[in-house]
């Protein structure tokens, strides 16, 4: 990093831009992965399909990356992300070729050591290129005076959410390549370069809002396109296989005005509509009247999207709300020393003639064999069957109808217990179920681990600090060796027609949701929720938020009378069961719980005709220590979905 970088440290506080310069009418920002588990080969695609990209943003931490990624680091491994690898290698030729920005948060913990890593694999290629990156650092009193001390590695793990100014500082000083963060807010990694190129000032407030919310939409990648949506049997949400196959990620064009067309590359495969943005515009939104970013609180009640063709959406609607900027900002902090728990877990298969009732001994033999240890641990455990109730989606209430239907199940039981040796002691009385349990039970797995909880806290701005730095590199290969890399990588890599499987060809469908003719639902008779409407779920630690989209907008008036607070309360309580076989003491205990704990808040939103649910202390504590096998809540979406209204006149 260049030295005279070292020392600039810049506060959260934000301060006016001084001259900012429109450097383009609009600006094109793609989206490169919307998660860490995102196909580099995807976004390549993009890159090759869209020319008129100036930046791509790779968004790949969750909440729980740093804290991961520091437990590495002290054990000798990176700290940030070494997938920065794969991306790296496959993207930079075309990138640097087309000029195109690259913005990762891939730095994790140690966004200098990636820095490092993308250089070298820069001169690999033969490729010169500018490296700057985004860092938080903790100021510490040294107790010399007025003297501090610097670190880029946040104690334990800690860090905050940032927001663009970092990214606009970079690409105001050094005008790089790539750019590589720590911890920055998801939708900040794309309103950086709109604030830089688009000349927009902090106060701007409504600009920015229209900004985040583009950034809001592309950073759900190929959710935004049909990802996620796709649904058989479903007339509104049903795709052929070779649509779903060849998704396009997605990019916005974005102009000086602050006006957003949504866009998915020309000839692609998936779905961008009204119905897919309106998804991914409440995914993980709690009040919509005031969705915060470390840059401007926005109010998206009245959002909405008009689409253009089949390929662009125009959104609109977005405005800052009354109180536009946060005076504070989150941060996580890892609590290492905090008796957070250990995890102790075990799975089993059953097959054929009355499986349900096996499991059901098996879950009775092993609750026991740990009473008479423990004695009062069993109500630290959860278990439910796979294939039957493990989310909770195919029923509300206990049904033994179901368990002869069901031939193929697998039990899973999971305890969260205060002590290690109770999370290996529940590994070792599950694995004797192979000789002391049901008959026919097989394919046991068993594990432990210690859990990372993170606290959430609000940290007042000036209290939150950042430094940015740069890096180049020089190369010594001839442009014949360049030219001869970068060759090799894009017939690697080159656009191919999808090949499907003959089980795919099965699949006909052609059609696209917006292909399909709507009408109003009829009333006064029993349909699933499905049929009158879509949504999906986001999670915010313990909490769920529900959207309820209606295929006919005006159905929404009808479904505000419908679903209450109380309808969605006895809906979800079905996830509070510690047991697939709850009695009838058991079921007065949850409802209990769920009364005094459960908190639903319904919000409307008029833009996009629909509704957003707020559940709060759903989520067995959130993804860091629920003991769930969907611990982020996504398939409580068709929880609700497939439960059955009467709709009033």
């Amino acid at each position: 990093m260049d030295n005279n970088d070292r020392d600039e440290v810049h506060n959260c506080v934000i301060k006016p831009r001084a001259n900012p310069q429109r450097r383009r009418e609009k600006v094109y920002i793609g989206c490169g992965a919307g998660f860490g588990g995102d196909r580099p080969s995807a976004a390549l695609k993009l890159l090759q399909r869209v020319k008129e990209l100036n930046y791509l943003v790779l968004e790949c931490l969750a909440e729980r990356t740093l804290a991961d990624r520091y437990q590495v680091m002290v054990s000798g491994g990176d700290g940030y992300d070494s997938r920065i690898s794969d991306w790296m290698h496959v993207l930079l030729p075309l990138a640097v070729e087309r000029r195109t920005c690259i913005i990762t948060n891939m730095g994790a913990i140690d966004p200098p050591g990636a820095q490092e890593k993308v250089l070298e694999i820069a001169s690999n290629l033969g490729l010169s290129i500018t490296v700057a990156v985004v860092l938080e650092v903790a100021l510490e009193n040294s107790g010399l005076g007025s003297s501090t001390k610097k670190s880029y590695i946040m104690e334990g793990g800690k860090s905050t959410y940032l927001g663009a100014a970092p990214i606009v500082e970079c690409l105001e000083k050094y005008q790089p390549d790539v750019i590589i963060t720590s911890r920055v807010a998801d939708a900040a990694l794309f309103l950086g370069p709109m604030i830089y190129e688009l000349g927009w000032n902090w106060d701007d407030t409504n600009q920015l809002a229209h900004g985040c919310i583009a950034g809001h939409l592309l950073e759900c990648g190929c959710q935004l396109t049909g990802g996620y949506f796709m649904h058989p049997g479903d007339k509104y949400r049903d795709m052929s296989f070779q649509h779903l196959l060849d998704l396009s990620l997605p990019f916005a064009e974005i102009g000086f005005d602050g006006k957003v067309y949504l866009g998915k590359a020309e000839g692609s495969g998936g779905v961008l509509n009204f119905s897919t943005c309106a998804e991914q515009l409440l995914y993980e939104i709690g009040d919509p009247a005031a969705y915060v970013t470390p840059d401007v609180v926005i109010d998206v009640r009245e959002v909405s999207f008009q689409s253009l063709s089949r390929n662009k959406v125009l959104c609109t609607g977005a405005k800052a709300s009354a109180d536009s900027v946060p005076d504070k900002l989150l941060q996580l902090v890892p609590k290492w020393f905090q008796d957070c728990g250990w995890k102790g877990w075990g799975e089993i298969s059953y097959g054929g003639y009355e499986c349900v009732k096996r499991a059901k001994a098996a879950e009775f033999l092993v609750r026991s064999w740990m009473e008479e240890i423990i004695p009062g641990v069993s109500n630290r455990i959860l278990s439910y069957v796979i294939g039957l109730d493990s989310l909770k989606a195919a029923r509300n209430d206990y049904d033994t109808s179901l368990w002869n239907a069901s031939s193929d199940i697998r039990l899973r039981m999971d305890g969260l217990f205060e002590q290690k040796d109770q999370a290996v002691q529940f590994s070792k009385e599950f694995t004797a179920l192979y000789t002391n349990g049901p008959a026919g039970g097989g394919g046991i797995s068993t594990g432990h681990k210690k859990d990372i909880i993170l606290e959430k806290k609000l940290v007042r701005r000036e209290h939150v600090f950042w430094r940015t730095g740069v890096k180049h590199n020089k190369t010594m290969n001839s442009n014949n060796q360049k030219v001869s890399i970068k060759e090799d990588l894009l017939e690697n890599h080159a656009l191919k027609e999808p090949v499907l499987l003959p089980m795919a060809q099965e699949h006909h469908s052609d059609f696209l949701s917006s292909d399909i003719d709507i009408f109003p639902a009829p009333s006064g008779q029993k349909i699933p929720l499905y049929s009158v409407a879509h949504g999906r779920t986001g999670d915010k630690g313990n909490d769920l938020n529900i959207s309820i989209i209606p295929h006919f907008p005006t159905d929404i008036e009808r479904l505000k009378i419908v679903i209450t607070p109380e309808w969605v309360k006895a809906v979800v309580s079905t996830l509070l069961n510690t047991s697939s076989f709850p009695d009838s003491d058991a079921i007065d205990k949850r409802d209990k719980w769920v009364a005094e704990h459960v908190k639903v808040k319904i919000y409307e939103v008029k833009g996009i005709h629909s509704l957003n649910i707020l559940v709060q202390n759903i989520l067995d504590g959130g993804v860091n220590c629920s003991r769930r096998i969907d611990r982020h809540g996504k398939a409580i979406s068709d929880l609700i979905l497939c439960q059955k209204v009467v709709l009033p006149p």
